[in-house]
């Protein structure tokens, strides 16, 4: 949105991540089937023939993306794990041991923070800066970088430097990113590992509006890099770039039917289209498609406002040539362009003649000077609509005095006409959006402090709690997006706890079960959610339907007690108690392991916490508990392989903590489904057994049901869901379920469960991390 282009979550889900990767994969597939071999039509040139052993291509295709013999394009129905396994360590070339925490104790931030001043102002031939200072072009490198994030599912962000990768590098909303990241390589270079790259672009918008005379509210290091592209990630089922909105919405004239979890209007756009809606310009109906598309990205109208005047206060947009004679985008790009793209043949290329966006043109007479000027160039000017060089609509005055326009970027002595985008005139068009302008107008003050408050948070949203923030730029104050939780007491007698609970009365399945809710609203993506606060007695957790309120409140009703009597958080008692729970029944199955259990964690209030930016955490589907809320376009397992990407687990994880999960009896409702087992509340490997045993035969019965009997007597033995059923049809779950049904392995099924557990109850303590 800044310089160039810029929740309402419904239940339905018409795609989970993973499907669309693979739908993504099938595409490009098929786009690089049509084009020829060139090796194989040189050979075939040289042999003069087609077909022979002379023609065939010397080299194995099965390593690179030509191949066209991988599982998923043979079967493009099987269940894809892959968004299970798609950060594995290997990718990593800092390797295992690397702690990038550790690293950052290292970094010299003032020195780094000097550098990076000095950068703005330091224009390079090779890519000169707008009016001699970098910042509007930094600026928008971190706010695409960082505003793609969505609250529904917490995904996007620049919270792991993914803008490095495709498909968010080769965004047509990211032309010219790519010299952005390459102009902050020597820094990159020179702090090495002490600084990642996510936190190096996130920073560069920062220092960026600091440079250019904002106050900013403060900066928080400690984003960690991946290494390979985010395939978890959703961006839309559309086969091209900037499709008409249409494909995306049941009905674009209604901007809260936008498909879920999507944010931005189009694919390939960070948030609207700034032409308007469908590149037609109508700032009333722009108006109401920002607002549905900044909720969805955690922001308020206040908020938008903001962003939107503050990012269009410095800086300027590209459109000085001809958009359609730009070269391919990096990742099609020949190699001699050494991974950047667009490359323009327009006269320099460069400086006034780039294209970018395709409109042209600064908002403010001083875009490098942070301003109220967005707003009095808003206000004090009746606009009309133009088309910029590139042919791209946008607003310009009907009259200006020439001083007050801005001059041209490269020549001080020439001056252009302002431009306003569909998005900047929705601020004014809008009731609600025009009185918060105003206000803003009439108070610099506020809109620096909103503006620089929003700024914080567009840029931290992803970040999760505060015990992920390093650095001295941190600010003191909790915010309330930031999830707050008092520090909990660890220093009390855990095992005197645990001996109250189990003279409770309450069962292993109401134990398990309590702590496994509690934990399982855990996302990695943005950090939120997890057992810490015990938020699953607050609003909107506690009236979950998957959370089954009545058995939830009476098993609070027994342990809120015991946590006043020992002075502990209810958070801690609710996580000991499944541990509790879990031990009883490793008991019951004939062994003795202990469960791990670290102390410390604290009790959120309400007042701690939105409970509106909580309810797109809601499960919808739950495998490990046999839940789905209703029924969806993806099916049951897709749902599960999702909510588990999310949670941190990996596919063996998955495996051994749902078999462990179903002989439990923890099924939501207390269903018989999966439960292949004669000892209900016995930790055994009962249901890896059952299931890979071949005197059974498995019959569906109803959608989505079936029956799993007796193969010679056809006596039904139990009942299964698709999310039972499938740890024995996909060949690799299969293969792990294998590992747990072997007699050898009943202790290790055990152990392996307990740590998957742990894992579940702890990933949101990241004071212990």
């Amino acid at each position: 949105m800044a310089n160039d282009k810029n929740s309402k979550a419904s239940d339905d889900i018409s795609q989970c991540p993973h499907h669309q990767q693979q739908q993504q994969q099938q595409q490009q597939q098929q786009r690089q089937d049509e084009q020829a071999d060139p090796i194989t039509e040189e050979n075939d040139k040289q042999s003069g023939s087609h077909g022979s052993s002379a023609g065939k291509c010397p080299v194995m295709h099965g390593g690179n993306t030509t191949t066209k013999s991988t599982v998923m394009e043979w079967w493009p129905n099987a269940l894809n794990l892959d968004i299970l396994h798609q950060h594995d360590s290997k990718t990593n070339p800092l390797g295992e041991d690397f702690d990038y925490h550790e690293e950052l104790k290292k970094l010299d931030i003032e020195a780094l923070k000097k550098d990076m001043h000095a950068l703005m102002t330091d224009s390079q031939d090779w890519w000169p800066a707008d009016w001699g200072h970098y910042g509007g072009l930094f600026i928008r490198l971190s706010w695409h970088s960082a505003g793609t994030y969505r609250i529904s599912d917490g995904r996007g962000g620049g919270g792991t430097g993914n803008q490095r990768f495709a498909p968010l590098n080769s965004w047509p909303d990211n032309v010219s990113l790519d010299k952005a990241r390459r102009l902050l390589w020597p820094i990159k270079k020179k702090y090495g590992n002490k600084v990642s790259w996510a936190d190096l672009i996130v920073l560069a918008g920062t220092i960026a509006y600091e440079s250019m005379g904002l106050k900013t509210y403060g900066f928080a290091f400690g984003r960690k890099d991946i290494w390979n592209p985010e395939t978890d990630t959703y961006w839309g089922a559309e086969k091209e770039w900037l499709a008409p909105s249409d494909e995306r919405y049941a009905n674009v004239e209604h901007p809260d039917t936008m498909e879920n979890p999507l944010a931005a209007v189009q694919m390939g756009l960070i948030y609207v289209n700034p032409e308007g809606v469908n590149g037609k310009q109508d700032p009333l109906k722009t108006a109401a498609h920002i607002r549905e598309t900044f909720a969805r990205m955690a922001m308020n109208d206040e908020e938008t406002v903001a962003l939107t005047a503050g990012g269009h206060t410095v800086g300027k947009t590209h459109g000085n040539g001809d958009a359609s004679i730009l070269g391919p985008e990096p990742e099609a790009a020949n190699v001699e362009e050494q991974g950047m793209g667009w490359s323009n043949p327009t006269k320099s290329g460069k400086g006034r003649y780039t294209v970018t966006s395709g409109l042209e043109g600064a908002w403010t007479t001083n875009p490098t000077k942070w301003d109220g000027g967005f707003f009095e160039m808003l206000f004090n000017h009746e606009w009309e609509s133009v088309k910029s060089p590139a042919g791209a609509l946008q607003w310009e005055p009907v009259s200006i005095k020439d001083e007050d326009k801005p001059v041209d970027v490269e020549d001080s002595s020439i001056r252009h006409n302002p431009m306003m985008t569909d998005a900047d005139m929705a601020m004014k068009m809008d009731p609600i959006y025009k009185e918060i302008s105003l206000k803003f107008m009439n108070d610099q003050e506020y809109f620096s402090e909103t503006f620089a408050r929003a700024w914080f948070k567009l840029t931290h949203r992803d970040m999760g709690p505060k015990a992920n923030y390093i650095g001295t730029d941190v600010p003191d104050e909790d915010l309330i997006w930031q999830d707050p939780i008092p520090a909990g007491t660890s220093d009390y007698d855990v095992a005197a706890v645990k001996n109250k609970i189990a003279a409770s009365g309450l069962s292993i399945p109401e134990m398990v079960n309590t702590a496994w809710d509690s934990a399982r609203t855990f996302r990695g993506s943005d950090m939120r959610g997890g057992a810490n606060g015990a938020r699953i007695r607050l609003a909107p957790q506690k009236d979950w339907e998957g959370n089954e309120p009545h058995r939830l409140t009476y098993v609070l009703s027994v342990l809120e007690p015991i946590a006043a009597e020992f002075g502990i958080s209810i958070a801690d008692t609710i996580v000991l108690a499944g541990n509790l729970g879990i031990e009883q029944a490793i008991k019951a199955g004939g062994l003795d392991i202990d469960v791990p259990f670290t102390p410390g964690r604290g009790d959120a209030t309400d007042e701690m916490t939105d409970a509106d930016s909580f309810a797109p955490l809601e499960p919808l589907a739950d495998g490990y508990r046999n839940y789905t809320k209703k029924e969806y376009v993806v099916s049951p397992e897709e749902l599960m392989l999702d909510r588990t990407q999310l949670m941190g687990l990996t596919a063996p994880e998955m495996t051994v903590l749902v078999g462990g999960m179903r002989v439990l009896g923890t099924n939501y409702g207390n269903t018989k489904h999966g439960v292949f087992t004669n000892t209900i509340g016995a930790l055994t490997n009962d249901f890896f057994v059952n299931l890979t045993d071949m005197g059974n035969s498995w019959k569906p019965t109803d959608k989505g049901l079936y029956d799993i009997c007796d193969r010679r007597t056809g006596v039904v033995k139990w009942t299964a869901t698709r999310m039972d059923l499938v740890f024995g049809s996909n060949s690799i779950l299969r293969s792990y379920s294998e590992v747990y049904a072997q007699d050898d392995n009943k202790e290790k099924f055990v152990k392996d469960f307990v740590k998957a557990w742990n894992k579940v109850m702890n990933a949101d303590r990241f004071d212990l991390k």
